[in-house]
């Protein structure tokens, strides 16, 4: 870190892509930057994992991947005291998950990640931590890749300030895990139903945020 005190002609940007959980306090940094730039929507510089725009004339229609898994988890990070953990854990005693990632020693590369997410109708969208607007990559690439995402991280409402409100399960809307076991068995059977969560495609496609490189390129 600098040890001179900022220039007051000069803007500093303190960027964390990391939630308050992962992120160490920095000692002497305290009133030293004066612009933000994080995944928060009340940073100066708004930099989510991803977003969605709309569609235009030139995009490739939607075509739904071909299916032969129901519901699909991929981590490495694993703390049994995570809450992510707790309700998988529970989950997998009404419904079958397929687990990857280093934890199960069934890591997935990029090309096969891809396929494999493409492949499951529901994805476990679970964050390592729960704050406002703390939405990653889980729930983007699920998204992008043609599966339906379960959300646990920040609210119902603070998910409906990215996505529409019937693209995703979140997990608060169930009483308990059986009960959510039960809805996306329920959505296996009823093709018509399961395939209301792809209305959004008519309109809209993700876009995946790569770590703020866009806006250096707008600058």
């Amino acid at each position: 870190m600098p040890r001179e005190q900022r220039p007051w002609f000069q803007k500093w940007v303190w960027w964390n892509a990391e939630s308050p959980a992962n992120t160490n306090r920095i000692p002497g940094v305290d009133h030293l930057f004066n612009l933000t730039a994080s995944y928060r929507l009340d940073s100066d510089i708004k930099v989510p994992y991803g977003s969605l725009v709309e569609v235009t004339s030139e995009d490739n229609i939607f075509e739904m991947p071909k299916k032969d898994k129901l519901v699909c988890w991929v981590v490495s990070n694993w703390n049994p005291n995570y809450k992510r953990v707790q309700v998988f854990n529970e989950l997998s005693r009404h419904v079958k998950v397929e687990a990857f990632g280093r934890h199960f020693s069934r890591y997935l590369e990029n090309e096969v990640y891809s396929k494999t997410l493409s492949s499951c109708k529901f994805y476990l969208a679970f964050e390592n931590s729960i704050y406002k607007d703390y939405a990653t990559e889980k729930l983007f690439n699920a998204m992008k890749l043609g599966a339906v995402p379960v959300v646990l991280g920040p609210s119902r409402d603070n998910y409906e300030q990215f996505i529409p409100r019937d693209s995703f399960i979140h997990v608060d809307d169930f009483s308990s895990t059986e009960e959510l076991a039960k809805k996306l068995l329920f959505h296996d059977q009823n093709k018509e139903e399961y395939m209301r969560y792809f209305t959004w495609r008519k309109n809209f496609e993700v876009q995946q945020g790569y770590f703020g490189l866009e806006h250096t390129c707008r600058s």
